[in-house]
């Protein structure tokens, strides 16, 4: 545990309705961060990890969709965590370091020795008190945390060597085009404050070289940061690549899954990952049941309080339902995410399926897929209010919002 003159402010980057694109048909009508995995908003697991934190302070999520579409949810979890959580909207995209340095003065209000900075779309165990441990050990600027990967996926991500003795971080480059190292950023980072001096310096930089000299033709071409503003600074290229090296930056290896949560299938996997780790961390949220007064229940499974689910169902493993859904008698459910209002009639099958809010699923029905998490139809998605009717079969397919569907479909998607 640190001093008590140590204080901890965590900043998680929650992006805005520009990015998300791979996720509509579920982003269409709230917020990506704010989709339900594992029972609970994607937001409110690293929330959730950030109250593990010692001395945290207050919370700050930084991004560009509308306030009043965070301001309910902001109230709520500030209340249940009992730790001040708060939205700040950016006025416009300022790259994942200058979306920081933007809320400065905000962010060190309480005068913290230390500030976390982590993604809302990634998926992991957020070893987060270990982490400050460790950077507190190294001494530097900043700590990484970083996980070993296949060397095939690995120039997806941004790829380190860091040195195996003192995990000082010696090279950073952002999906390189040649193999470089096994070892990814995850996108989980702690500071101290002198992230803001390293932010300002490559803001001025950028300044100063438009302003000196103008750039000969060849450069214009081929110079990467052309057409940026001096005040859009990025974490990964503008940071981490040049202060590596320079004893300022180490990381901290997890042992522990890690996933980006960039697509519908994804966020399908990750909540079985979630579900996998409330074992760990919070049993009481798991069903369980043997069917005789209660479903039966194989897996993990997180049922909303107010959801009715008749007790000959079988459920699981790998499934969410959220509240005021209806499960029918006979019904089941494999590997699926059902969200709020949604009626699953007798009978019906739902395997490797995202079903949309207040969507209707009909008796004797299947809407399934062959779960590939990672292909474009590899999951079957309902968006909200879509009626599967009596005996029809959805198979690989996305379905957007509003649509009746009364004869079976397969790899389609459907406008």
């Amino acid at each position: 545990m640190g001093s008590s003159e140590e204080k901890v402010v965590a900043v998680i980057m929650v992006g805005g309705p520009t990015k998300g694109t791979r996720f509509r048909a579920l982003s269409l009508n709230i917020p990506k961060p704010l989709f339900p995995l594992a029972g609970q908003p994607m937001v409110q697991h690293p929330i959730a990890a950030c109250k593990r934190i010692p001395n945290l302070v207050q919370i700050y999520l930084v991004g560009f969709h509308e306030e009043r579409e965070f301001a309910m949810y902001v109230s709520a979890i500030s209340n249940e965590l009992s730790v001040p959580v708060r939205y700040l909207r950016e006025d416009k995209p300022h790259g994942s370091a200058g979306g920081l340095y933007n809320f400065k003065d905000l962010i060190m209000e309480d005068n913290p020795s230390h500030i976390f900075v982590l993604n809302f779309d990634v998926c992991c165990s957020f070893p987060l008190p270990e982490m400050l441990e460790a950077h507190k050990r190294y001494g530097g600027m900043g700590t990484i945390l970083v996980i070993k990967v296949s060397a095939e996926s690995a120039s997806q991500f941004g790829e380190l060597v860091a040195e195996p003795v003192t995990n000082e971080l010696l090279h950073y480059t952002e999906k390189p085009e040649t193999f470089v190292s096994d070892h990814i950023n995850c996108g989980v980072y702690v500071f101290t404050p002198d992230i803001f001096t390293a932010i300002h310096g490559v803001s001025c930089q950028r300044k100063d070289r438009a302003n000196l000299r103008r750039l000969s033709s060849f450069e214009a071409l081929h110079s990467a940061t052309r057409n940026l503003p001096s005040d859009f600074v990025r974490l990964d290229q503008d940071i981490l690549t040049p202060f590596a090296g320079k004893k300022q930056l180490y990381t901290y290896e997890t042992m522990d899954f890690w996933e980006q949560i960039k697509t519908p299938g994804m966020s399908l996997k990750c909540s079985a990952l979630y579900l996998a780790q409330f074992r760990f961390t919070s049993p009481n949220l798991l069903a369980s049941g043997d069917g005789t007064k209660s479903a039966t229940i194989i897996g993990d499974v997180y049922i909303h309080p107010s959801a009715k689910v008749h007790p000959s169902a079988k459920i699981g493993p790998n499934v969410s339902i959220s509240a005021n859904a209806r499960i029918g008698a006979g019904v089941r459910l494999f590997s699926c995410i059902i969200l709020d209002g949604v009626e699953i009639m007798d009978n019906a099958v739902v395997l490797h399926a995202i079903v949309g809010w207040k969507s209707s699923i009909g008796k004797w029905s299947r809407v399934q897929a062959e779960g590939d998490y990672n292909a474009k139809l590899g999951i079957t998605i309902l968006g909200e209010a879509v009626v599967v009717e009596d005996e029809v079969v959805v198979t690989n397919s996305i379905i957007l919002p509003n649509k009746t569907l009364n004869v079976s479909v397969q790899d389609e998607i459907l406008l």
